[in-house]
C-alpha cells in the first residue's frame, strides 16, 4: 500500500470512529452488548469495542517495531517461547485472552478516556508511519495473518478494525442506522 493511502484510510477511519461512538448516549455506550470470546459470562458494552482498538493498534506497531529491529519473530503469537507452533486455536484462545484482560482493565473508562486511549494508539500508529520508507512499508511482516502482511497493510489494517467493531456494536444496539454507516 502507498503510504497516502494508509494514513488517509487511518484518517478517515479515526474521524468516522469518533463520530459513531460519540453518537451514542452514555445509556447506550455502556449497556452490555456481545458476548466476551473468552468469557462467555462476560459481555462488551459499546466503549469496551472502542478501546479494544487501542489494544490491537499498539500491539500492531510494537510488532513492526520489533519486525524493523530484526526479531525473527516480531508478532510473537503463533509459537511459544520455545520455539513450539500453536494451534490456531490456541493462538485464538490467547487473543482471547489477552483482549479479555484489556477489557477488564479499561472497562469503567470513561468516554474521554476510551477517546485518548484511542488516540494516542492511533498517534503511535501515525508517528511510525512517518518513520518507515516506502521499502519498508512493502516488506512482509513474518506470522502476520492481516491484510496483505505487509507492515504498510498491518497499519492500515486497523481501519478496517475499527469499522468491524462498529459493525458489531451497531448490530447489537439493533438499531437502523444510515448507509454511510456500513462503510
Amino acid at each position: 500500500m502507498r503510504r497516502v493511502e494508509i494514513e488517509i484510510a487511518l484518517n478517515e477511519s479515526r474521524n468516522r470512529a469518533l463520530a459513531r461512538f460519540g453518537s451514542l448516549t452514555p445509556e447506550q455506550r455502556t449497556r452490555p452488548l456481545t458476548l466476551c470470546e473468552h468469557d462467555p459470562n462476560n459481555r462488551w458494552h459499546a466503549l469496551d469495542h472502542f478501546g479494544h482498538l487501542a489494544l490491537i493498534e499498539r500491539n500492531f506497531v510494537a510488532m513492526i517495531r520489533r519486525h524493523v529491529a530484526g526479531n525473527a519473530n516480531p508478532v510473537g503469537l503463533l509459537t511459544t517461547r520455545e520455539g513450539v507452533i500453536l494451534s490456531r486455536e490456541q493462538v485464538l484462545a490467547s487473543v482471547h485472552e489477552m483482549t479479555d484482560q484489556y477489557q477488564h482493565e479499561h472497562h469503567d473508562d470513561s468516554f474521554s478516556r476510551v477517546v485518548a486511549l484511542t488516540g494516542d494508539a492511533r498517534a503511535q500508529t501515525l508517528q511510525l508511519l512517518g518513520e518507515l520508507t516506502d521499502e519498508q512499508l512493502d516488506e512482509v511482516l513474518e506470522g502476520a495473518p492481516w491484510s496483505d502482511g505487509t507492515l504498510g497493510g498491518v497499519l492500515a489494517a486497523n481501519a478496517d478494525h475499527a469499522r468491524m467493531h462498529w459493525t458489531w456494536v451497531r448490530d447489537a444496539l439493533g438499531e437502523s442506522t444510515s448507509s454511510s454507516d456500513r462503510t
